[in-house]
């Protein structure tokens, strides 16, 4: 029986509370970063359950490094310069000016603020001009802004991490020189030195892997295996060099990898993001448990002081000097002035310059690490749960997404999408082919014209807008590819395809397809010729779910199901929606029998005759009162 204070059962809490703390995240929409600190606080410091030094020992401190390697990787693997097209000018500013102008002001924060010596106040200033992707990328997936504000933010975390912890490399070279003076010129020297020769073994492996892979150099059961191998591998040699430049290796690595074309990039790219999330979770476990009541005791009260300054002076004096006449919008320039959560990297460069600081007898070098804490837990609670809060205010929120994306422009597609449009949704249909795209224009729908695998991944569409995504195009093989390549991105279950041939939603593994007897494109479009249409019916207590089903004909079923809150569900061959009361069922029906449509008919023009005949008796009654003539009703 394996005890349960064994390191195993541990590994396995630690996986438990990380992935667990995302799901509720997920669920709840609250910001996964402080539902993970709050884990890790509550199976650390609070319960006992884990001891991360006691626990892992000597391991500790690689463990966490090499995952903050492979997290900063895969978020450099995110850089696309495509992105650059509106942020560059943005990003740019933060490195170049934002850099220097929040290490002073970071400086000058912990020194007045929290009354630590000059150099240690250098040294944690330089620290602090990281943000993260480690708690970035986990708020920004929550959050619904614009993409050159998440772009912005993306790209100064990823970036500005090697550089902070650089800044720190270099600021405790000089500090800890012993010489009778200070060698500024030969320490500057090999400080940027080390750096460059890091990042030419990140573009080398890079460049390398690039070469290797879509030349059929390595099989594809290895590809993952070989980066990953890769990335440790060169953070391992960078860090040899000098401490710390491992981050500008990984980092460049991803980013040459991310704009040379890879075959298999996109599977190698969601290996490294499912990874990168189950190494954020662990870590961020790992590092909030290790905060003891020992650390905690140490915070004083001064440092209260110092993290005002640094939420309201410091981030946004920084960001606002940086982007002053950078021509992005000021609503944009204060969101971005606000956000600035700290994180894994922090801590641990933090943690390791700590222990050697006191080593060599620094005053308040002892309080860096309860300082450090105290700004990763502030910064998390503050800007994590604040943020949609902050973007709504700004009138920068965009808002939960509630549109539908119509892939393919056929007769039946765009009738159901000016149905919809009819119901208050807005649908957007796309195809490749322009000619096909007119009767969707003609009917003043919103239309995209454009390859979807393409632009997804990119920024000329924004899937995170769609709630829902159907794939209806007379192509099963590109239906099925389409639901496949988008279903990571924005969710299986928010899939729905229009089988092309019999049988073959009984085939399709991804994707849902259409309604319950999953009817084929062809189908579909026989039934429009034939004049079937969309017609909604309001379920209540009297008129129920299985009442609606009886009252169909055959071959009538239902397509959707609106909720009260605007979800919109759809009936496949694998999934029922839940039907409740005041839902409105979304049904595709044959047209009504000719003896029907006559009636119909005959009502109609009954009821614009006597409309008629009202409105020539109003006018005569007109007539009387003035004394004109009396209209003639014929």
């Amino acid at each position: 029986m394996i005890p349960l204070d064994s390191l195993m059962v541990k590994i396995a809490l630690i996986g438990v509370l990380g992935i667990g703390a995302q799901w509720v995240a997920w669920r709840t929409n609250l910001p996964a970063i402080a539902l993970m600190l709050v884990a890790g606080l509550i199976a650390g410091p609070a319960l006992g359950l884990i001891e991360p030094e006691r626990d892992f020992g000597t391991l500790l401190e690689p463990i966490v490094k090499l995952a903050v390697a492979v997290i900063l990787f895969e978020g450099g693997l995110s850089l696309n310069f495509r992105e650059l097209r509106y942020a560059g000018w943005g990003v740019a500013r933060l490195v170049i000016i934002g850099v220097p102008v929040g290490w002073v002001l970071g400086t000058a924060a912990v020194h007045y603020g929290a009354g630590l010596p000059l150099s240690v106040a250098a040294l944690f200033g330089g620290i602090l001009v990281v943000t993260g992707p480690t708690v970035i990328g986990p708020m920004l997936r929550t959050l619904r802004v614009p993409n050159r504000v998440r772009d912005i933010l993306k790209w100064e975390g990823i970036v500005n991490d090697p550089i902070g912890a650089l800044l720190a490399v270099a600021i405790y070279a000089f500090i800890s020189y012993r010489g009778d003076s200070v060698d500024y010129a030969g320490i500057g020297f090999e400080v940027i030195g080390a750096t460059f020769v890091a990042g030419l073994i990140g573009a080398a492996l890079g460049y390398a892997l690039t070469y290797m892979f879509p030349r059929g150099l390595v099989p594809e059961y290895l590809k993952a295996p070989l980066l990953l191998i890769t990335v440790i591998f060169g953070f391992v040699i960078a860090d040899i060099i000098m401490h710390e430049t491992g981050l500008i290796t990984v980092t460049v690595m991803g980013v040459v990898m991310a704009n040379k074309p890879v075959h298999s990039s996109r599977a190698l790219h969601r290996f490294k993001e499912d990874l990168a999330v189950l190494l954020i979770s662990g870590v961020f476990i790992l590092l909030s448990a290790t905060l003891d009541w020992e650390t905690m005791q140490a915070f004083q009260a001064r440092f209260v002081v110092f993290l005002l300054l640094l939420l309201f002076v410091v981030r946004p004096v920084t960001v606002l000097v940086s982007l002053f006449l950078s021509g992005i919008p000021w609503r944009e320039q204060l969101f971005i002035a606000w956000i600035a959560p700290r994180g894994i990297v922090a801590i641990a460069v933090t943690g390791l310059f700590a222990l050697r600081l006191v080593d060599l007898g620094y005053d308040g070098a002892d309080a860096l690490v309860p300082l450090v804490f105290s700004v990763v837990i502030a910064t998390i609670v503050a800007h994590g749960f604040s943020a949609s809060w902050v973007a709504k205010r700004l009138g920068i929120d965009q808002g939960k997404g509630e549109a539908i994306l119509m892939v393919g422009a056929s007769r039946w597609t765009i009738d159901l999408s000016k149905f919809l449009k009819g119901l208050g949704y807005r649908v957007v249909v796309s195809d490749t082919s322009k000619f096909a795209l007119r009767s969707a224009r003609r009917q003043e729908l919103e239309i995209h014209q454009g390859e979807i695998l393409d632009e997804a991944h990119g920024h000329e569409l924004d899937m995170a807008q769609f709630q829902h995504l159907i794939v209806a195009t007379e192509n099963d093989s590109y239906n099925q590819l389409v639901g496949t390549d988008l279903g990571p991105e924005i969710g299986y279950d928010q899939i729905t395809l229009v089988s092309a041939d019999e049988g073959t939603h009984n085939r399709i593994s991804r994707g849902r397809v259409l309604m319950e007897n999953g009817p084929t494109f062809e189908t579909l479009q026989d039934r429009q010729r034939d004049g079937w249409i969309f017609s909604k019916t309001q379920i209540t207590e009297k008129f129920t779910f299985e009442k609606f089903v009886e009252n169909l004909d055959a071959g009538e079923e239902p397509v959707a199901v609106m909720k009260p809150d605007k979800r919109l569900l759809f009936f496949s061959t694998s999934a029922r929606p839940t039907i409740e009361e005041d839902d409105i069922i979304i049904s595709f029906v044959a047209p009504d029998t000719p003896e029907e449509l006559k009636a119909q008919k005959m009502e109609e023009r009954a009821r614009k005759e006597g409309a008629r005949e009202k409105s020539a008796g109003r006018e005569a009654a007109k007539g009387r009162e003035s004394g004109g003539p009396i209209p003639d009703p014929a």
